[in-house]
């Protein structure tokens, strides 16, 4: 009786001590998510006042913006040969101390060259952590709270891309853009710090031949024996392919077929057209009739408090509904509000000023990123982590991850110039068009991967089974 009670409470203990640990290393990720949100929104509030003072043309005002998208694509390629050398942590932690100085230097800038250049470097900040914190987390969660481990670095992007619209509303009174960008360097300090506690993950750690250290961090962060074996016996298993990364990626068509899945994945969430919402929301909200710098961040905000609100149903559904239909359910919602928004668009660009129009305006782009968080924003990198096999992991999160932050490159430094060439209303009805297309390429090629293992994704995937049913 009493060794019955005994190892009960070592269970307990056991239980407790992987989740606490699980805990830890969820919320070390979702500061990067944090980060990653921050210098994304940041510079919607910013662009007007750096505008001003550097005297910007719509060509430089696009090239400010979509800077950082550069260094996140150069970052997120380098990062394949980071995370496959050093492991995730350190990878986290070369991208913690990019935030640092990409954020004081931007503050400091004294002209539009050094503006850009530190952008970069900020962007090759984000574009690491946007590839290491998912893919750590896939990793490192337990198959049953994958999705939902996820879809919270999602959430912390999202609460990050919040707070920037509220610092930056906070600022505005002042136009010390300087401030807006400079204050982020404190949230990279604290995830510099917490870096230090983590662990690397057991699949990064087995590949480097290090098995024990591996089955150790593996016996940490799961409450179970017989679960810790059987996973570390599919990690072995995965790992008998001695190919990897590029040459695995030739020789391999499966392979080559996870690795296109995922760059079409991260293409089709940056032409939902969404993120132009954030970097452009003032201009956006100018042209709907908003003509106060004070009226067009109060609608910033509430689009930030909408991305925010709309990712928790992301978190609680996409464990249990699975990834497709939320995909779908996304891609329509945003697809029906970019069309009504370019139609009040168009009537207030021929002389409509009605107020129900303006706000018909801001209902819609709340719309289409209420959509777009509870889809396609979390669900995408929930993918992109789970599609790929683990000997050409670090390379195929590197395809996809630049593959996202070229797109987003292209979208930041094409809007204005898209605006001025086809009118702000023709703009939105391309998204449109594009976000139907990807409701049937959900439909016929996106596999649902809940509550499965990442081993047993990639049995089904090198056995040739369609892309569709590697899920299975």
């Amino acid at each position: 009786m009493q060794q019955s009670v005994l190892l009960e409470k070592y269970d307990e203990k056991r239980e407790a001590s992987a989740k606490r640990a699980t805990f830890l290393i969820g919320l070390a990720a979702a500061m990067a998510g944090l980060l990653f949100g921050l210098d994304i929104g940041v510079i919607s509030g910013a662009l007007p006042f750096i505008t001003k003072d550097f005297q910007l043309t719509n060509h430089l005002q696009e090239w400010v913006v979509s800077s950082m998208m550069l260094g996140a694509a150069l970052g997120a390629i380098s990062n394949g040969w980071f995370s496959f050398k050093l492991g995730r942590k350190y990878s986290l932690l070369i991208a913690s101390c990019l935030f640092i100085a990409g954020s004081i230097g931007s503050a400091l800038a004294n002209n539009v060259e050094i503006m850009i250049f530190w952008r970069i470097i900020l962007g090759f900040a984000v574009g690491v952590a946007s590839y290491t914190a998912p893919l750590y987390l896939s990793e490192m969660a337990p198959p049953e709270v994958r999705g939902k481990m996820i879809s919270g670095y999602q959430l912390m992007v999202t609460l990050g891309i919040l707070v920037a619209f509220l610092s930056d509303t906070y600022f505005t009174s002042t136009g010390n853009w300087r401030m807006m960008l400079g204050v982020l360097c404190f949230p990279a300090f604290i995830l510099l710090l917490m870096i230090f506690s983590l662990p690397n993950t057991p699949r990064w750690l087995a590949a480097k031949g290090r098995e024990e250290e591996a089955l150790k961090v593996l016996s940490h962060i799961r409450n179970d024996d017989e679960k810790v074996k059987k996973e570390f016996d599919e990690i072995k298993e995965s790992l008998k392919i001695k190919q990897e990364g590029w040459s695995l990626f030739k020789a391999n068509s499966n392979v080559r077929r996870a690795v296109y899945l995922g760059m079409v994945l991260q293409a089709m969430q940056q032409f939902t057209g969404m993120n132009i919402i954030m970097y452009y929301a003032p201009e956006i909200f100018k042209r709907a009739g908003f003509q106060t710098n004070h009226q067009q961040m109060i609608a910033t905000i509430i689009v930030g408090l909408t991305f925010v609100f709309a990712t928790f149903i992301a978190i609680f559904t996409v464990d249990k509904l699975g990834r497709k239909p939320i995909l779908k359910v996304g891609f329509g919602v945003i697809a029906f509000g970019t069309l009504v928004l370019g139609f009040c668009l168009h009537l207030i660009d021929n002389g409509n000023t009605s107020a129900l129009i303006s706000y018909a305006s801001v209902g819609m782009a709340i719309m289409c990123i209420g959509g777009y968080a509870m889809s396609a924003a979390p669900v995408v990198w929930i993918l992109c982590s789970e599609i790929q096999p683990l000997k050409s992991r670090d390379f195929g999160i590197a395809c996809s991850t630049t593959t996202n932050w070229v797109s987003n490159m292209i979208i930041g430094a094409t809007f204005l110039t898209l605006i001025q060439t086809f009118g702000i209303s023709w703009t939105f009805w391309i998204y449109t068009t594009l976000n139907i297309a990807f409701i049937f390429i959900v439909i016929f090629f996106i596999p649902e991967t809940k509550n499965v293992t990442l081993e047993h994704i990639e049995k089904n995937l090198m056995n040739n089974r369609p892309l569709r049913e590697i899920g299975n």
